[in-house]
């Protein structure tokens, strides 16, 4: 059976509710799921899975939710050989901050592609200025994702 690991970036619960809620759909698929809050950097080096979705709010300026923020500053100081890591990546801002929005997802997409991870697919950007439930633009692209697999 294929795994995936889920990893999620979120202030007030946002990204956890469309991990939980796609979770399910990747289950049917015959993935064994694991949705990780506040994983260590080893969870993407040394444990990996056959694939990975990172489901992450922005925060403040453009920034990671404190949750992710040690797992992604570990990625960045010690710039790992990410080459065998598949993933996608769903990305939940407000466009209402222009010049960051969907910031931390956008810079997480920069620095897994930095370290040699492959993203397949276009990234998922969730603008909460349109979509007020952020599963409801989630679930449709992550059965094109499983398709596209």
């Amino acid at each position: 059976m294929s795994t995936l690991n889920i990893f999620v970036a979120t202030v007030y619960g946002g990204a956890l509710d469309v991990a939980e809620q796609v979770q399910p759909l990747f289950e049917q698929a015959g993935y064994t799921v694991t949705i990780h809050e506040d994983p260590p950097m080893e969870s993407i080096t040394t444990a990996r899975a056959d694939l990975s979705l990172f489901c992450i709010s922005t925060t403040g300026s453009g920034d990671v939710p404190g949750n992710l923020l040690p797992f992604v500053e570990s990625i960045r100081d010690q710039h790992p050989d990410l080459s065998g890591l598949r993933y996608g990546l769903v990305a939940l801002g407000d466009s209402s901050y222009a010049e960051t929005f969907c910031g931390a997802g956008r810079s997480l997409d920069a620095l897994l592609s930095e370290c040699g991870a492959r993203r397949i697919g276009d990234r998922l950007e969730i603008d909460a200025m349109e979509t007020f439930m952020a599963d409801d633009a989630a679930m449709p692209w992550v059965e094109q994702w499983i398709d596209s697999l």
